[in-house]
C-alpha cells in the first residue's frame, strides 16, 4: 500500500515527484515508457516562457511566471542547464502594431518582470538576421531556452535519492476506488495506493475518466519541427515568435539549449495519442515557412536541417492548467492540460498540487531531503586542464563515442549507472545527447550498444531503442 501514486514521469510527473519526497511518504511514479521524459516531454520547444501570452487571472497564467521564476531558481541547485536568452514577438505590419500592445498589457497583469515594445532600430541591432520589414516587437527578457529531457531527469533523480519509487515500463489499465484507497491494475501487476496523482499527459483524460462522473477530454496536438545543425545556431540570439494565431503561439525560429537551430512547431490536433509521426504535407510547410518566413532577413538554409520531429501537447478544451482535487473522488489529484508553457510551468504545478495534498494529508517533513544533485559531467563544457584531470582519473573520459557531439565512454557509463540509469539507446540520448548530432547516431550507434551490453551484462539482442517492442537486433545470421 503506498502513500501516493503518480502516474506519468514526464516534467510534471517529475516535478511532483520530487516535490513530494521533501516529506515522510512513501511514493510511487509509474510510467508506461521505459524512461523519463518518453512521452508527451520529449518533443517540444524546450522554450522557458515569461508569461505574456497566458490569458490574465487563468492558473496558466499565475503558475507560467511562478515556474519561470524556479526554474532559474532551481537550476543550479539540481544541474541542469537553462540559459535567459529572451524572446521577441515581431510585428512585420504596422495595421497588426496593436496586438503587442495586447501582449504587454496581458504581460503587465500577469506580473511579468522586464517586458516592452523595442522599435525597428534597436530591434534589428539586437537581432541583425530579422527581416528589415520588422516594424516592432515584444520583449520579454525573462523568457529563455531548456532541454525538457534534463529537467526530467534531474527531478527524477533527485526524487530517487530521496526515496521515491519509480516503475517503468508499467502502464495503467484500470482505477478502481475502493473504500479509502484505490487499485491500480497495470500490466505488470496491481497496486494499491491511498493517493493517485494524475499527470499523464494525453491519457489525463483516460486516468480522470475512470473514477469521475464529471468527465474530461484532452486532445492530442501534434507539432513537428526542423531542427538545423549547430552551423546554424546562432542565426538568432532570443527566441523568435510571430504574432500569435487561434492555434497557439505559431511557427517560431529560436536556438536551442545545445546551440541548435529549430523551426517549430505546427499545430495539428490528431485522434491517435501515440502518433508522433511526422508528415510530408506538416514538414513540406515548415520547409516553405523557414524558406520564405517573413521573420527572417535571408532563405533559410535547407541543407542544414539534420532531422525532423513531431510532439503531442495535451490540449484541454479549455484550454486550461486542471491543478486539484477531484471533487467526485477525494484522494485523486489532477495534474492535467498540461501543455505549453507547461514545461515552463511545471516546477509550479508541482508546488501547488503537492501543496493541496499536505493540506489534505499532513506528512512529516523529511528531514534527510537532499535538495542538490549532480549532473553527468560533459567533457565539451570543460578546460583542456580539467579534461585532462579527467581522463587521468578515468581513462574512459579520453575515449569518444559520438564524434558529432564529442560524447566520451565515460559520459555513457555514467549515464547508464546512475539514478534512474539509462537502459536504452533513447534514454542514453537523452542524458549524454550521443545520437543528435550531423550523423543522426549513423556511426555511434553499434559502438553505445557494446557499452550498454558490457554495463548492463545483457547480450545485444536484448538492446532496445526505447524498451520493449523497439529491439535493435533480431537473431543473428545462419553460417552455411
Amino acid at each position: 500500500m503506498y502513500d501516493i501514486i503518480v502516474i506519468g514521469a514526464g516534467v510534471t510527473g517529475t516535478c511532483i515527484a520530487r516535490e513530494l519526497s521533501k516529506y515522510q511518504a512513501n511514493v510511487c511514479v509509474v510510467e508506461k515508457g521505459d524512461d523519463v521524459a518518453s512521452g508527451t516531454s520529449k518533443a517540444n520547444s524546450g522554450v522557458i516562457h515569461s508569461g505574456f501570452d497566458a490569458k490574465p487571472g487563468t492558473l496558466m497564467a499565475k503558475l507560467n511566471v511562478r515556474g519561470n521564476e524556479l526554474l532559474y531558481e532551481l537550476s543550479p541547485q539540481l544541474d541542469f542547464p537553462v540559459k535567459q536568452n529572451g524572446a521577441l514577438v515581431v510585428c512585420t505590419v504596422e495595421a497588426e502594431r496593436g496586438k503587442l500592445d495586447v501582449l504587454l498589457d496581458q504581460a503587465h497583469k500577469n506580473g511579468v518582470p522586464g517586458v516592452r515594445i523595442i522599435e525597428k532600430e534597436e530591434l534589428l541591432q539586437m537581432e541583425p538576421n530579422l527581416t528589415p520589414n520588422a516594424v516592432a516587437a515584444l520583449y520579454a527578457p525573462t523568457g529563455g531556452v531548456i532541454c525538457p529531457f534534463n529537467l526530467a531527469i534531474a527531478m527524477g533523480e533527485n526524487a530517487s535519492v530521496n526515496g521515491v519509487e519509480f516503475k517503468f515500463e508499467t502502464e495503467v489499465l484500470k482505477i478502481e476506488k475502493k473504500d479509502g484507497y484505490y487499485e491500480l491494475e497495470t500490466n505488470k501487476g496491481t497496486l494499491q495506493t491511498k493517493a493517485v496523482v494524475n499527470a499523464a499527459g494525453v491519457y489525463a483524460d483516460k486516468m480522470h475518466n475512470m473514477v469521475s462522473e464529471k468527465k474530461m477530454k484532452i486532445i492530442a496536438r501534434k507539432g513537428e519541427y526542423l531542427l538545423l545543425d549547430k552551423e546554424m545556431g546562432h542565426y538568432f540570439k532570443a527566441s523568435v515568435f510571430p504574432l500569435p494565431g487561434k492555434m497557439g503561439k505559431g511557427v517560431l525560429t529560436a536556438p536551442t539549449i545545445h546551440g541548435n537551430l529549430y523551426v517549430g512547431p505546427s499545430a495539428t490536433d490528431v485522434e491517435d495519442k501515440e502518433g508522433v509521426n511526422t508528415t510530408q504535407e506538416i514538414i513540406d510547410d515548415l520547409i516553405y515557412k523557414a524558406q520564405h518566413s517573413h521573420l527572417t532577413k535571408d532563405v533559410m538554409p535547407m541543407n542544414k536541417v539534420i532531422t525532423s520531429f513531431a510532439g503531442l501537447r495535451a490540449h484541454e478544451e479549455n484550454h486550461e492548467f486542471i491543478v486539484e482535487e477531484v471533487a467526485d473522488s477525494p484522494g485523486f489529484f489532477d495534474a492535467a492540460g498540461i501543455e505549453s508553457p507547461g514545461l515552463t510551468s511545471s516546477p509550479a504545478i508541482a508546488e501547488m498540487l503537492v501543496g493541496i495534498i499536505q493540506e489534505k494529508y499532513q506528512f512529516p517533513v523529511n528531514e534527510n531531503f537532499v535538495g542538490t544533485r549532480k549532473g553527468i559531467t560533459h567533457m565539451e563544457d570543460l578546460t583542456m586542464e580539467e579534461k585532462n584531470e579527467m581522463i587521468k582519473k578515468d581513462p574512459r573520459y579520453g575515449s569518444i563515442v559520438c564524434r558529432c557531439e564529442m560524447v566520451t565512454e565515460g559520459e555513457i557509463v555514467d549515464a547508464i549507472n546512475r539514478p534512474l540509469g539509462a537502459k536504452s539507446l533513447d534514454a542514453i540520448k537523452r542524458r549524454t545527447r550521443q545520437g543528435t548530432g550531423r550523423c543522426q547516431a549513423g556511426f555511434c550507434t553499434p559502438r553505445t550498444m557494446e557499452i550498454l551490453s558490457r554495463e548492463l551484462g545483457i547480450p545485444m539482442t536484448e538492446i532496445t531503442k526505447k524498451g520493449e517492442g523497439s529491439h535493435m537486433l533480431v537473431g543473428k545470421i545462419k553460417e552455411d
